[in-house]
């Protein structure tokens, strides 16, 4: 899944950075909704699933939003022990308000940009 990682990495960090900007602007909820984004494209990759999590208990931070907070912590721990085994929920969002065990619809747009880059990681091998 290396392959997955390098290819899939700019996608998340495009998602995180429309994240950051969302905030600087004062769009809190769009801000998380990008960090769920990068969530659901990473959620394959151990370093990239953990990220989002981090992206996502600082945003809890700066939100003071306890609830989160707890459950993101939670969260990095599940996806840094977890994920290597595959042992993720697919198109789970990541936020603290849904099940850390429950599979979810994956967006249409972010569904084609997978199968894309597994194809392309399939190929590659």
């Amino acid at each position: 899944m290396q392959k997955f990682t390098q290819i899939m990495g700019p996608f998340v960090e495009s998602e995180l950075s429309a994240a950051r900007q969302a905030w600087a602007g004062g769009q809190w909820e769009e801000s998380f909704r990008h960090l769920e984004r990068a969530h659901v494209l990473g959620q394959h990759s151990t370093a990239l699933h953990v990220r989002a999590h981090v992206e996502m208990l600082k945003w809890a931070v700066r939100r003071k939003a306890g609830k989160e907070i707890r459950g993101q912590l939670l969260r990095i721990v599940g996806a840094a022990t977890k994920t290597i085994f595959g042992w993720v929920p697919a198109g789970n969002t990541g936020g603290a308000d849904v099940s850390p065990i429950k599979p979810m619809p994956i967006p249409a747009d972010l569904y084609a940009l997978i199968e894309r880059v597994r194809n392309r990681d399939r190929a590659a091998r």
